[in-house]
């Protein structure tokens, strides 16, 4: 059966409304993602790294209980597992304030699980180019690709994080030309390529690297790219309010949609309208669904998606007589 492999950052938010706290939860559209990913019967890693106390417990149980595999990631005894303090205010500002200190030295010291062709890697966010561990995950990436495993790149990061673009636009290319779909809401284009429409950024900056480009109106309408296609789909429903569980569904659906429709890396380039509707569809709908439930899909949508994806996989490895 094709496997998922996630990397990304573990983190805990914790969520305060006039300066009191309501709800802590496992932060971070990648990892939420991945927990939806795992509720379908996916063999589901998660590649991250975090401390061995008790905010690293929550992150790490968070994981098993959405039957995600946990042996890749790193359990640090220096340092302290990151947390994110959200502050809203009552007109629904919001002021975010990271704390948290990774160990000195090397980063990343994760054991690298089996990819095999037909794979799909998700990875992103600021965790993607950061210094300290980005040798190690870009030698991972590299193998990835290698074994011809699909890698799904959401580039953006945290907005209004302070640092100079133009520092980590290496990485950032380097992740573009290993990528076989990118998934970008327009904030993320607007930090990497300031003015720049979606359209601009992919003809400009995107298409030479990679074949496929799926970009998010802040409205949730959608333009999509394969080489010299390109089609907009209408988001039928309105914005949720709950971004991380809409990005979060959202990544999950493109995920599910590639294995459900038996996509490999060699068929990206060719995706034709129906295709890519498709592809839109599931997004749409496992957004929706985990935006209204705590940000990961509930079971009976799980349950629905995991029998698509089942038959893809009998109908590509018809059991034996």
């Amino acid at each position: 059966m094709r496997k998922v492999i996630s990397i990304g950052e573990s983190v805990l938010d914790t969520v305060f409304v006039n300066r009191q706290p309501v709800k802590a939860m496992v932060g971070g559209r990648i990892a939420n993602a991945t927990a939806s990913l795992g509720m379908t019967g996916v063999p589901v890693t998660f590649c991250s790294e975090c401390g061995t106390d008790s905010v690293g417990d929550m992150i790490v149980d968070f994981f098993v209980q959405h039957q995600v595999n946990t042996k890749s990631i790193d359990r640090y005894t220096e340092g302290s597992t990151p947390l994110s303090a959200i502050f809203s205010d009552h007109n629904g500002q919001e002021k975010i304030v990271n704390y948290g200190v990774y160990p000195p030295g090397e980063r990343f010291n994760v054991v690298w699980p089996r990819i095999d062709e037909g794979d799909i890697v998700l990875f992103g966010s600021l965790y993607a180019i950061d210094a300290p561990q980005r040798e190690s995950l870009y030698e991972l990436l590299s193998y990835a690709a290698e074994r011809k495993a699909i890698l799904v790149y959401l580039p953006g990061f945290q907005h209004g994080i302070n640092f100079r673009i133009t520092r980590v636009m290496t990485a950032i290319l380097e992740n573009f030309e290993l990528s076989g779909v990118i998934v970008a809401h327009e904030r993320d284009i607007a930090d990497i390529f300031p003015g720049e429409s979606g359209e601009n950024a992919y003809h400009n900056h995107l298409e030479y690297y990679c074949p496929c480009f799926i970009y998010i109106h802040a409205n949730g309408n959608i333009d999509t790219f394969v080489g010299k296609q390109q089609w907009h789909f209408t988001n039928p429903n309105p914005m949720s309010d709950n971004w991380l569980g809409w990005q979060s569904g959202f990544t999950a659906g493109v995920v599910c949609a590639l294995l459900s429709q038996g996509i490999g890396i060699d068929d990206i380039p060719n995706l034709d309208h129906d295709a890519m509707q498709q592809i839109i569809s599931t997004a749409l709908q496992l957004a929706d669904n985990a935006a209204a439930h705590n940000n990961c899909i509930d079971e009976p949508t799980a349950q629905q998606i995991k029998a698509r994806i089942e038959a893809a996989q009998t109908e590509a490895y018809p059991p034996l007589d």
